[in-house]
């Protein structure tokens, strides 16, 4: 991992556009995904596809693509049949194809902005497949936390990815668990973000700032942030992380619908909506990383671009 690239574009002070629902993407173009291991499935039956979504996000002006390992755990793999050490592959290929998009952008457009890519770490609750990363309180301990995460994180810092997307936490313990294991690791960077039930809450009822506060010291933390939030939610939020550190702050909210753990399926309409509109809320609140989270398209990301850069 080699973050120097990406420290530097936040040192100078850009505004970076993020992809938006990978899920979402492979979705729409056919993938079923009624599967606890969500897209993180594609890894082994069509990698193909997971490689086409990326490049339909950066195509729509996306500058980070995010990996399909949000629900690439060992103990995950494992219920399917997956060893170990195919994990392990699986995990760098989620690197290597996001990588590959990337490649193919260089090949078609020359000329800068540089992109990059996000290791996803998603939470533990992602591993459970019960909707427990939109509740949080697991009743683990942070130590616990760290044992969960720490071979995945090794093996993703393994990796020529720019930054780890630390992604969806929804309690303080799971952040600061994993935080510690980013400063503990050579060579880490990540970005934490947080889901959160409304302006001022992440999911597990602690205050945002309480949040920020419990990671934005930590040596390897290159960013902050809110996703898979209901995207109204999303000014009131960046303006309190706002007080609560001097890193970049990020909103990459999803379609303001909820998630049905049991019926696997998305419910509601969508809120207040993710566009260019909403991105010069965030942006006017503080954010300088903008993009969406589940059920945002590349169409909507088209349309975030057209005022982030």
């Amino acid at each position: 991992m080699d973050s120097r690239s990406l420290r530097a574009a936040l040192d100078g002070g850009d505004t970076i556009v993020l992809d938006g629902g990978l899920a979402t993407q492979l979705e729409a173009q056919g993938a079923d995904l009624s599967d606890e291991l969500w897209s993180a499935r594609l890894l082994v039956e069509d990698p193909g596809a997971i490689l086409a979504a990326h490049l339909a996000y950066f195509r729509a002006g996306a500058r980070i693509a995010t990996t399909a390992s949000y629900q690439a755990t060992f103990e995950g793999f494992e219920r399917r049949g997956i060893g170990r050490d195919d994990a392990k592959v699986l995990l760098r290929r989620s690197v290597e194809l996001a990588a590959a998009a990337r490649d193919t952008m260089l090949e078609e457009h020359r000329s800068r902005p540089e992109r990059y890519v996000a290791a996803s770490i998603g939470p533990f609750g992602a591993m459970l497949a019960d909707g427990s990363e939109y509740r949080g309180r697991y009743g683990w301990t942070v130590e616990q936390l760290r044992d969960f995460h720490r071979e995945r994180l090794e093996v993703l810092v393994a990796t020529d990815a720019d930054v780890l997307a630390v992604e969806t936490i929804p309690e303080i313990e799971e952040a600061a668990a994993v935080a510690q294991l980013v400063a503990a690791t050579p060579d880490a960077a990540a970005w934490v973000s947080f889901s959160c039930a409304d302006g001022r809450r992440i999911r597990s009822g602690a205050p945002i700032e309480d949040a920020v506060a419990a990671v934005a010291f930590t040596p390897g933390i290159l960013a902050v942030g809110v996703n898979c939030t209901a995207p109204e939610h999303v000014p009131e939020l960046v303006e309190r992380m706002m007080t609560a550190t001097s890193l970049p702050v990020m909103a990459y909210p999803n379609s303001g619908e909820a998630w049905d753990a049991t019926r696997r399926a998305w419910t509601g309409g969508p809120g207040t909506g993710v566009d260019a509109d909403a991105a010069r809320r965030w942006m006017a609140a503080g954010a300088r990383l903008v993009g969406g989270c589940c059920r945002v398209t590349p169409d909507q990301v088209a349309s975030i671009a057209s005022v982030a850069q």
